[in-house]
């Protein structure tokens, strides 16, 4: 998927989420969303980031133990990315076990060189508390697995950039995408995959070339 440039990519982003709420929002003037300085080595400046890079969404992210983070300090390394949430009782355990799928095809330095984020898309009950809960639950305890929420714009406007689509139901429950998502170490999408019985064997290929 080829990610527009910035500016049409905020603008798009703004149309999406002012369309779904009901109200008007502004895009944000571009910014350089490099590497935060403190990953940094003293005296030395991040290379901008690529266009396409999912990387340039401006936006603050909780973990499952309550840490802040933004999308651009996971730059540097390949990570595995999905969309779930935590009241979901059939597909998104089985989104969980394809992560684990396809990271049991790779050699323990392969693994050890790629994350893995999943984000939720009902940040409204999932709390960070729920989110820790699930993490226990379900056996996640991998440093490399990170279980996030945010605000539920920008959790629109993560999934519009991803390619991924959710929407809610009466009932509470979510019809959403359950697509594996590849990102480089620059934040481009590398690969995707639809596939959550067993492993894809294309995605994985690309999977451990991103991890060498």
């Amino acid at each position: 998927m080829k990610i527009p440039a910035l500016p049409a990519l905020l603008a798009t982003m703004a149309f999406i989420v002012g369309a779904l709420t009901g109200g008007t929002v502004m895009a944000a003037a571009p910014e350089d969303h490099s590497a935060p300085a403190s990953s940094r080595p003293p005296g030395t400046v991040a290379a901008a980031l690529p266009g396409d890079s999912v990387y340039q969404l401006d936006a603050r992210f909780t973990d499952q133990d309550g840490r802040p983070f933004s999308l651009a300090q996971r730059r540097g390394q390949p990570m595995l990315v999905g969309m779930f949430y935590t009241s979901c009782e059939f597909v998104c355990p089985l989104l969980v076990e394809a992560l684990r799928n396809t990271e049991a095809g790779l050699t323990a330095p392969e693994r050890a060189r790629l994350s893995v984020l999943l984000i939720t898309i009902d940040p409204v009950r999932d709390t960070v508390a729920v989110l820790k809960r699930t993490a226990g639950q379900r056996e996640i305890d991998s440093p490399r697995w990170t279980l996030a929420r945010s605000d539920v714009a920008t959790t629109r406007k993560l999934a519009a950039i991803l390619g991924l689509q959710y929407r809610a139901l009466p009932n509470g429950d979510f019809n959403h995408s359950t697509d594996l998502i590849l990102l480089d170490a620059e934040g481009r999408v590398a690969a995707r995959t639809k596939q959550l019985s067993g492993i894809d064997p294309e995605f994985l290929r690309k999977v451990k070339l991103s991890a060498q």
